[in-house]
């Protein structure tokens, strides 16, 4: 790992993210969160004051140390209980069908094999559990489409792995999931970039 991806690109992260754009999305979706909650790519913790009274706990599973050390600093300021889980969402440390609610937010663009992790997800979550999600992803715009095709690898690359060029609903649902709300739009920003998957998944019985 280099110096940029260990101490500079967190830092990024952590700023860019804080975006107002990225927060009108978290207040809808994370407080929807109930019992025990997993989330994936917790990163520097900013979902964290979205959380409330109806969790009981939040597993936050990340592979970046430095991230879970911002996150656990802004932990210290929530009152829900928070468990650091520092492993990849392709190998998640938790039994089967224990979790009631997975979150996922800007994480599965970054997620090396997402298919793997999905299906870890589903394993985790209880039978009438959900997953529920903002993502960023393919446009639907043939123009739009060509461009982050081109562009994603030279992005991957500067950016921690993240694509911008992967079909969210799609591999969600080839995963054993079945969405029961989606939304899809342009959030404020660069087209490339700002075409929004949120929504609602539950595990295929």
């Amino acid at each position: 790992m280099s110096l940029y991806d260990k101490w500079i690109f967190p830092w990024l992260v952590d700023i860019a993210m804080r975006n107002r754009e990225a927060t009108r999305y978290r207040s809808i979706i994370v407080p929807r969160a109930t019992g025990q909650v997993l989330e994936i790519g917790i990163g520097s913790g900013l979902n964290l004051p979205f959380y409330d009274e109806s969790v009981e706990k939040v597993y936050g599973l990340d592979p970046a140390e430095e991230l879970i050390a911002m996150a656990k600093k802004k932990a210290r300021d929530v009152s829900v209980p928070v468990t650091f889980l520092s492993h990849a969402g392709e190998a998640i440390p938790l039994n089967d069908h224990c979790i009631d609610t997975i979150v996922m937010t800007w994480t599965l663009c970054s997620i090396p094999h997402p298919a793997t992790a999905l299906t870890e997800m589903r394993r985790v979550l209880k039978p009438q559990g959900r997953l529920l999600f903002v993502e960023h992803g393919l446009a639907p715009d043939p123009r739009v489409q060509r461009w982050q095709n081109r562009l994603n690898g030279a992005w991957s690359r500067m950016s921690g792995g993240c694509n911008i060029n992967r079909e969210i609903d799609q591999l969600i649902r080839s995963s054993g999931f079945r969405i029961v709300e989606l939304d899809k739009e342009y959030a404020k920003g660069p087209r490339l970039m700002s075409f929004m998957y949120r929504g609602r998944a539950e595990p295929v019985a």
